[in-house]
């Protein structure tokens, strides 16, 4: 035995070709399995693409770099569940572009952290950590708060997404700008209920008339996370992959 083992690690050719032949066969028992089933991602119900200002909100919170201190994915573990909620499932990222994941635990896993908290406590906390949380190492955002949120491009933005998956539909597109103002401000004349027929559980925030804030779509985006995936309609299948 070991004299093959001497024969091969001593021809380089031999060796070559070998690794070769095995990495072949990993790869082709990894990949082929792919191609024999419509999808990966089981399809859980309530689970839709970010409304507009949602979408902008999770563009500033990978500018920011949040994701490096917060991941955004709950183990099957005993311990993550109880303290976070339901493990991931791959559906709740598929129109992730990218999925935020994370692998670092600086501050909490916010996969679950829509609707743990009320608006004003975002608000309060991301303008000032150590208010709420003394501890905390999380720097201040309240600039967010007056720095106006670019929608120039808001359609187009969409359009990308729409490009690489996502189900934006025409009328999605069209009322892009609608749908973001009146998410963004309660008391906004756009009607709030055609915003809802497209995206079920979007978040009113408390921006200002006229005047959303990089701040207002962040806490948009922070409250709908874990809020869509409806879990009563998964199957044990699935609950067990």
């Amino acid at each position: 035995m070991f004299i093959r083992h001497e024969t091969i690690e001593k021809n380089a050719i031999l060796m070559l070709v070998l690794t070769l032949i095995t990495i072949s066969i990993g790869g082709i028992v990894e990949i082929i399995p792919n191609f024999t089933i419509e999808t990966t991602i089981e399809p859980v119900k309530g689970v839709r693409p970010y409304s507009p200002l949602e979408l902008m909100g999770r563009n500033i919170y990978i500018r920011e770099g949040c994701y490096l201190c917060h991941s955004q994915q709950i183990r099957a573990l005993k311990d993550e569940v109880e303290r976070y909620g339901h493990y991931s499932l791959a559906a709740e990222s598929q129109y992730d572009h990218p999925f935020q994941w994370g692998s670092k635990r600086i501050g909490p896993d916010l996969a679950r952290v829509g609707g743990k908290y009320s608006n004003d406590w975002h608000y309060a906390h991301l303008i000032h950590p150590q208010a709420l949380v003394p501890e905390s190492l999380m720097p201040r955002y309240a600039f967010l708060a007056e720095t106006p949120l670019e929608t120039k491009i808001l359609d187009k933005h969409l359009k990308a997404n729409r490009t690489v998956g996502v189900p934006y539909t025409d009328e999605d597109i069209a009322n892009a700008k609608k749908d973001l103002e009146a998410q963004a401000n309660p008391e906004a004349d756009t009607d709030f209920e055609a915003t809802l027929k497209r995206y079920p559980k979007a978040i009113q925030v408390p921006g200002k008339p006229g005047e959303p804030t990089e701040l207002d779509a962040l806490v948009a985006y922070l409250q709908v996370l874990g809020t869509m995936a409806d879990f009563s309609s998964v199957t044990p299948e699935q609950l067990n992959r």
